[in-house]
């Protein structure tokens, strides 16, 4: 009886601990009963009936990465470049997920390539180096409309690499080379031709400044030159006056006497100095004549 006891109450416990069914966060099961299915389960404790109920997929419903093999596509102007990238998506409904398609993961996968190769097709090699957002959002939109009868959102697409053939890479990188020595002669020519418009204002602000300090320079020239003559002007009018009254005074006329006849003899000694040949004057009574007239101009000037 006590055996018996004990078997029924681990039967129970079995039961009990079959039935009993924790869901994850971000998870779902599909539960079929007697093999069809019955319900979806989300996060948190559930309790199936023994035998009957079984848990027949598991789903996360977190986003996935689905990697997409690379695979050659041809451009538009037919070149054969290798693609590969990345689909994310998502299980929206566990339901369709189960029993909409075998497995949505290959599918994803599998559609991805196929609208990526359209994609390709439509456009030429240089293009598609630059509209990679416009090929991702056409494969989002190809694989989505397909996804919606397996339960499965597709967010997005990212192309991870375009590998051309060798052959194209070598024409890039020598195009690529050739556009940076263009750009590299036209910053050398924009520099010496702003370095030549520099120079030029240079000298040309040069031969200004010279100018303006030759002008200045004659200007500064010409008041000097001027005060200079005022200020002879002025020291001979002032000597002039002095010669008058040194004249008018008692004595004056004997003393410029003596000073012409000294001038006279010492110019016809400077006159013999400066000479070979010997200078007398004719007559030289006319020395005295000669003091005498300049004596007598004098006497009149005061």
């Amino acid at each position: 009886m006590l055996v018996v006891t004990i078997s029924l109450a681990v039967f129970v416990v079995v039961l009990l601990a079959l039935s009993v069914t924790i869901v994850p966060q971000q998870s779902a099961y599909i539960v079929e009963r007697l093999g069809k299915y019955n319900r979806s389960l989300e996060a948190g404790f559930h309790v199936l009936l023994p035998v009957l109920d079984r848990v027949s997929y598991k789903f996360s419903l977190k986003e996935e990465v689905v990697d997409t093999p690379s695979q050659p596509c041809i451009t538009k102007d037919n070149v054969t470049v290798h693609v590969d990238g990345l689909c994310y998506i998502k299980v929206n409904d566990p339901r369709l997920a189960a029993y909409g398609i075998s497995n949505y993961r290959v599918a994803a996968t599998q559609l991805a390539q196929t609208s990526l190769r359209s994609a390709i097709g439509k456009i030429t090699l240089d293009k598609t180096f630059e509209e990679r957002e416009v090929i991702n959002s056409e494969v989002v939109k190809a694989v989505d409309e397909a996804a919606m009868g397996w339960g499965v959102k597709v967010m997005r697409f990212e192309i991870k690499d375009i590998a051309p053939p060798e052959s194209v890479k070598k024409a890039m990188e020598a195009q690529m080379t050739a556009e940076r020595e263009k750009r590299a002669q036209i910053a050398l020519a924009e520099g010496q031709k702003q370095a030549a418009i520099n120079i030029s204002e240079g000298q040309m602000q040069q031969a200004i400044n010279l100018s303006e300090g030759d002008k200045q320079r004659q200007i500064n020239e010409a008041e000097g030159r001027s005060r200079q003559i005022e200020l002879v002007g002025a020291a001979t009018a002032q000597a002039l006056r002095q010669v008058a009254e040194a004249l008018n005074g008692e004595g004056g006329l004997t003393a410029a006497n003596l000073r012409v006849t000294e001038q006279y003899v010492e110019a016809f000694g400077k006159l013999a100095r400066e000479s070979t040949a010997l200078i007398v004057p004719q007559n030289v009574a006319d020395v005295a004549g000669l003091v005498a007239t300049a004596m007598q101009t004098v006497k009149k000037t005061g």
